[in-house]
């Protein structure tokens, strides 16, 4: 009894004064996942020196990760920089109710807006989604938020469909293999597992979303930009698909510590090369871009840091 005492003893002690932080991430098979756990790597990695322990979960994606750290539930969340904007202007899912503590940490990557189709459903631009089986995002979700921003500017209705999908991301490509949808809408970095996984699966293409209409539709929201998905990146496309995305950021709350925000900051800036090796979607970004595309203040932890290392004057 005295050993299992002491034991216990000495258990408390070496997690006292430890600060445990999580991430929202999304499906494990998108970019989100992985990429809350290439930053919960880095700052596990000095654990012992900080007392900050980070951990990763699986989530619904950015509307859900926003509304968690709102609510206290998470620390950290991984969203799209459109539903940030949205949060803070308190607009489109944050209609009425905007989320005043939400603090920005910083720009991860650039996310393009994907229309991942069935070959054999011919769907060959926006238009041609009309009388289709399209799943447009789950729930609560920034791929559902997306899709209908840009179905309604498009005028296209939820009813055009033949059937309305509202499947999480990692059940897409299944769901597609299995020819139980035409096709799924996804804002993601790549490369990524989850088009992986529908590429070596059954034959697909990615539509260009490009045209009149979508450079209004881009025009009249600055947070989104043009980008190129590239090709070779996916079994069967060998060439380039023009479409429009936001970036990938990390947000957090007002609430949470200074130390823990800091401490993050500098885990991902201090070994930048090695947190960019971690996935091949950091291959474009720099220390300069981590400061792009923020719509939410950014945290005290984070200026603080930005600060003192000359990237804010």
């Amino acid at each position: 009894m005295k050993k299992i005492l002491i034991f216990i003893f000495t258990f408390n002690l070496s997690i006292f004064g430890t600060e445990f932080i999580t991430i929202g991430t999304g499906s494990v098979t998108g970019t989100y996942y992985p990429t809350g756990g290439a930053i919960c790597k880095l700052v596990n990695k000095y654990k012992k020196e900080t007392k900050i322990r980070c951990s990763v979960e699986a989530t619904d994606a950015s509307v859900y990760n926003i509304m968690a750290i709102n609510e206290g539930e998470l620390d950290f969340g991984i969203v799209q920089s459109d539903a940030v904007y949205q949060a803070i202007n308190g607009i489109g899912k944050f209609k009425n109710a905007p989320v005043e503590k939400l603090r920005s940490v910083f720009s991860i990557y650039t996310e393009l807006f994907t229309l991942v189709t069935r070959k054999d459903a011919n769907i060959h631009s926006i238009d041609d989604i009309k009388g289709k089986r399209i799943n447009i995002g789950n729930t609560g979700s920034g791929n559902e938020a997306t899709s209908m921003t840009l179905l309604n500017e498009l005028n296209i209705k939820t009813s055009d469909f033949s059937y309305v999908g509202r499947l999480k991301a990692g059940e897409a490509p299944n769901a597609l293999r299995d020819n139980l949808i035409d096709g799924y809408f996804y804002m993601v970095g790549h490369p990524t597992a989850n088009i992986k996984d529908a590429a070596n699966s059954t034959d697909i293409d990615i539509t260009p979303l490009t045209g009149k209409k979508i450079d209004a539709f881009i025009n009249k929201n600055p947070y989104y930009i043009k980008g190129v998905i590239p090709s070779g990146l996916y079994k069967g496309l060998n060439k380039d698909v023009p479409t429009f995305g936001v970036k990938a950021v990390l947000v957090t709350s007002s609430d949470v510590s200074t130390k823990a925000v800091y401490t993050l900051v500098k885990a991902i800036l201090e070994d930048f090369e090695h947190f960019k090796a971690l996935h091949p979607v950091y291959k474009y970004i720099t220390k300069e871009s981590l400061l792009e595309g923020l719509n939410a203040p950014l945290h005290d932890g984070a200026l603080k840091y930005f600060k003192e290392n000359n990237f804010i004057k």
